[in-house]
């Protein structure tokens, strides 16, 4: 497996740095969108990112805010910039000659998931399938229903309130979806094994709707 740190352009003067992982025969890539006050080093999202991997899925994990920005904390919840971001980062990740092929998929968590709905819906089906970890799809409500691709929400039943959130939001969307309620974890999921199980939920969402799709082109 390939494992790179990398710089990526996003406007004239401003570059954002991120973590790229690449298994060997990698059938398609997936780009997080972390939660506010997160960062490539997330812990949480490398258990995940580890967990794609070994399912010949390639793994982006970029910082959508340079330090100096995410210092002002209300650029953690500026969704129109970090959905803005993420869809430069896309740009920038699929015009690499290794990777331009591999159909792409976003994971995001906390607030990540609705700049990751957001850019999704922009993206106009360009994205593939969409996993959301803990996710406040609310936040991107006035998107939702322009998502094509198939949603995983996955919430924890401690998680009360993000849980109601995710159901109020089920009905907004005209795309395949699915609600993942994981018993006894939380909103970070810190319970022993419910992040695991968080992760192979999210695998088997991304091997049905994108490495699938790999295989039948291969196919064909």
């Amino acid at each position: 497996m390939s494992i790179s740190e990398i710089n990526i352009p996003v406007g004239n003067y401003t570059s954002l740095k991120a973590s790229l992982s690449v298994p060997d025969g990698a059938l398609s890539l997936v780009i997080f969108s972390h939660g506010s006050g997160s960062s490539r080093f997330s812990v949480r999202n490398r258990l995940v990112a580890t967990e794609l991997n070994k399912n010949k899925i390639a793994t982006l994990l970029a910082d959508l805010l340079t330090e100096e920005e995410d210092s002002v904390f209300e650029n953690r919840f500026n969704i129109p910039l970090l959905s803005e971001r993420l869809i430069s980062v896309t740009s920038h990740i699929n015009a690499l000659p290794r990777l331009k092929k591999l159909p792409i998929g976003f994971f995001g968590a906390s607030t990540g998931a609705a700049s990751a709905l957001t850019a999704a819906a922009q993206l106009d089906g360009f994205i593939h399938a969409v996993v959301s970890r803990g996710g406040r799809p609310d936040l991107a409500i006035s998107a939702l229903h322009k998502v094509e691709a198939p949603v995983l929400l996955i919430v924890g039943s401690k998680d009360t309130t993000v849980l109601d959130y995710n159901k109020n939001c089920l009905k907004k969307f005209h795309c395949p979806n699915k609600l993942e309620i994981i018993e006894g974890a939380s909103h970070l999921f810190e319970e022993p094994g419910k992040l695991q199980v968080a992760a192979a939920l999210a695998a088997g969402w991304f091997n049905k709707y994108i490495n699938a799709q790999k295989i039948k082109i291969h196919v064909v």
